[in-house]
């Protein structure tokens, strides 16, 4: 006999009233209730409710083309608000997802906050607490000094302000209480326990679920499949069935952006070679390898989408798969992360932590290093991977980027030194620039200080930034090149392609010509 919380997606929907403040778990296509939110979706275009509802998203619902998630409740007057850590975005070239055309039209009140923040806002809503006090953010467009998170004019500044506490400057986060919590698991028995074996991660499932329920609210849940009572192991259960409302079966869910299931992913089995495609050669490939000789045997490693996801398939191209262990902000510890749409999971993952708890981890600076992109540096150090005016949805937001750089000891930046058209060769251990970018991305001064360079030399922090042509570190009063590729000039591609003034180090070197060969290099990492 089925559980009295099993409705259908209909019936789930209509109990969304207007003016609600919902919270959705996902991060891009994994964990995320798509069919729940489109039923919302379908219900407000024939009926004209839910109207102006609230939306909290610790990571961006929906995949990176502006597909499914958010986009299912992108609509005028469905809704008024999203407080998000990320939000779908894709290359130029595609269509602007609606949810970044309503945004940079001002039809909706939209903020940018930490997914870790976010998620522990969560946390402090669901135990009635009033809200997150917190260093993490300060001096990047959080912190109210610049954009306080706002993403728009149409944004009021009631998000985060700047408070004192026993002497010191904190940012404060207020809570935000819950009406509805929307969240997805595997399965679900009969008295509405929630467990999440075949999914990637169970991102911040239970604590979303408690910011609801505790505060007077609803908990509806998205899974694959129904089960006796008594049929999950009690040590499998993310969600108890006493906060749980509602249950809707969706048997088709995918388990992360465009895969069905991968046992691998979720953990059940460890698949040989860890899913492992071995990385291309080319100018990114080079950037990686340079990165990689950043790393100390017996680290723990964040690392961040983008050419950084590229450094696990170096390591294990020189035979070097277990020498560190990644650490990723959707909850995997250990395995193989996997790039490209179904970056945020992990093959054959040691362990999977629910993402509040992983985020907390990052707070206390617990991890050795991260491996993170840069879409724009400055002079002071800053970076910037959050925003660009001229095409905001390219960049998903800051997702995890601050809480992880707020405290890391050791991070590495890449990217490309310019964009826009530039045309690399990588051969016989020479960087060859054959047409160089029309935009360069070491400007005066960022659109948006993701991180902060000030708040790095305060923090005693590593901050090495990576190139194709070059590797320069932050300084206490500049950036210095400290190595140049071989094949490259200094005056003419890296000074010369640079709108900021660079220093060049008394030692200035030559970065290792096996970067740029395709075979192995044979590396080699120092002990920690």
């Amino acid at each position: 006999m089925l559980s009295s919380k099993v409705v259908s997606l209909e019936e789930a929907a209509r109990l969304i009233e207007d003016g609600t403040t919902i919270t959705v778990s996902s991060s891009s296509g994994l964990g995320c209730p798509d069919a729940l939110l489109r039923a919302v979706g379908e219900r407000f275009r024939s009926s004209g409710s839910p109207k102006g509802i609230t939306t909290l998203h610790p990571i961006a619902a929906g995949d990176m083309y502006g597909i499914g998630g958010i986009e299912h409740l992108a609509l005028d007057g469905l809704l008024k608000r999203v407080v998000a850590g990320s939000l779908p975005s894709g290359p130029s070239s595609m269509p602007v997802p609606n949810i970044w055309q309503m945004i940079r039209a001002n039809r909706i009140e939209a903020y940018n906050v930490p997914s870790g923040i976010l998620y522990h806002m969560h946390r402090e809503a669901a135990a009635r607490r009033p809200g997150v006090l917190t260093k993490v953010g300060m001096d990047t467009f959080v912190d109210p000094l610049l954009e306080g998170a706002r993403m728009n004019d149409s944004s009021p500044d009631d998000v985060v302000t700047r408070v004192k506490f026993d002497g010191d400057d904190w940012l404060y986060f207020p809570s935000i209480p819950v009406d509805v919590a929307l969240i997805r698991g595997t399965t679900a028995d009969e008295e509405g326990n929630i467990s999440s074996e075949h999914e990637g991660a169970p991102l911040g499932i239970y604590d979303q679920a408690l910011a609801a329920h505790n505060n007077g609210g609803i908990v509806i849940a998205q899974v694959k499949r129904i089960v006796k009572s008594g049929s999950i192991p009690a040590q499998l259960v993310r969600v108890p069935g006493v906060v749980v409302d509602r249950v809707v079966v969706s048997p088709d869910q995918m388990q992360t952006t465009q895969t069905a299931y991968d046992p691998a992913i979720s953990g059940e089995i460890h698949a040989a070679g860890g899913g492992f495609k071995p990385v291309e050669f080319g100018p990114a490939k080079a950037i990686a390898r340079r990165a990689a000789m950043e790393l100390q045997n017996g680290d723990a490693v964040n690392l961040g989408f983008g050419i950084s996801a590229l450094v696990p398939g170096i390591l294990h191209e020189e035979g070097l798969p277990h020498a560190v262990t990644w650490v990723i902000e959707q909850g995997a510890v250990g395995g193989m992360p996997l790039r490209g749409f179904q970056f945020g999971c992990a093959s054959g993952a040691r362990a999977i932590m629910a993402s509040p708890d992983q985020f907390t981890y990052f707070h206390g600076g617990g991890f050795d290093r991260s491996l993170l992109s840069f879409l724009e540096v400055d002079g002071y150090g800053n970076v910037n991977v959050s925003r660009l005016e001229a095409f905001p949805h390219i960049t998903a937001g800051v997702g995890g980027f601050i809480d992880i750089t707020s405290a890391a000891r050791h991070i590495v930046f890449m990217g490309y030194f310019t964009a826009g058209g530039m045309q690399l060769e990588v051969s016989s251990g020479r960087m060859n620039i054959h047409r160089e970018g029309a935009i360069t991305k070491f400007v005066p001064r960022v659109e948006h200080v993701t991180f902060s360079g000030r708040r790095a030399r305060y923090m005693g922090q590593s901050v090495t930034y990576v190139t194709e042509r070059c590797v320069l570190r932050l300084e206490e009063d500049c950036l210095a090149v400290t190595e140049i590729a071989p094949g490259i000039d200094l005056e003419r591609d890296v000074l010369g392609q640079a709108h900021l003034p660079l220093r060049v180090a008394d030692d200035l070197s030559t970065m290792d010509a096996r970067l740029f060969r395709e075979e192995p290099m044979g590396l080699e990492l120092p002990v920690t």
